[in-house]
């Protein structure tokens, strides 16, 4: 009996998953999310209301791209939930696949980067600030398609 291969993925009609700025922490985190050590992201619930951005629901897909803006994987959203920033739990911040080990570290990492010029930038706000009580989007994802050549 023979099976018939899935359908490819037409990933141009899926929305982009960027994960951080292109760049080098942008190369870790693909790298991380395509050997299987990433399935977990934060984001800032201010950014999503600054975009005009819907927040993701289980069961979309989106096609995630590295710093040179290359498909090469398919994620699909398996969890989202709204939190504050002190309510991050360690396994969260372990499945971001960053080599975190305790919640201090997570946050410490990810506050740089949101304190950052860039992201500041990105917001709007030179002065943008987190602390406890900032609201986060923490989405898990699985990989649906490696799309990568020879994969």
């Amino acid at each position: 009996m023979t099976t018939t291969p899935p359908p490819p993925y037409d990933h141009a009609c899926l929305p982009k998953a960027e994960f951080a700025f292109p760049g080098p922490l942008r190369d870790r985190l693909v790298a991380a999310v395509l050997d299987g050590s990433k399935t977990s992201t934060t984001g800032l619930l201010a950014d999503y209301e600054h975009e005009g951005e819907p927040l993701p629901t289980a069961g979309e897909r989106a096609v995630v791209v590295d710093s040179d803006e290359r498909s090469v994987a398919v994620i699909e959203i398996t969890g989202v939930r709204v939190a504050r920033l002190a309510d991050v739990d360690l396994a969260h911040a372990v499945d971001e696949g960053e080599g975190f080990t305790t919640v201090a570290e997570w946050r410490a990492g990810h506050e740089a980067y949101w304190h950052s010029a860039e992201m500041r930038e990105a917001l709007g706000d030179p002065a943008f600030t987190v602390d406890d009580g900032t609201e986060l989007v923490l989405e898990r994802f699985r990989v649906v398609a490696d799309l990568r050549p020879g994969a």
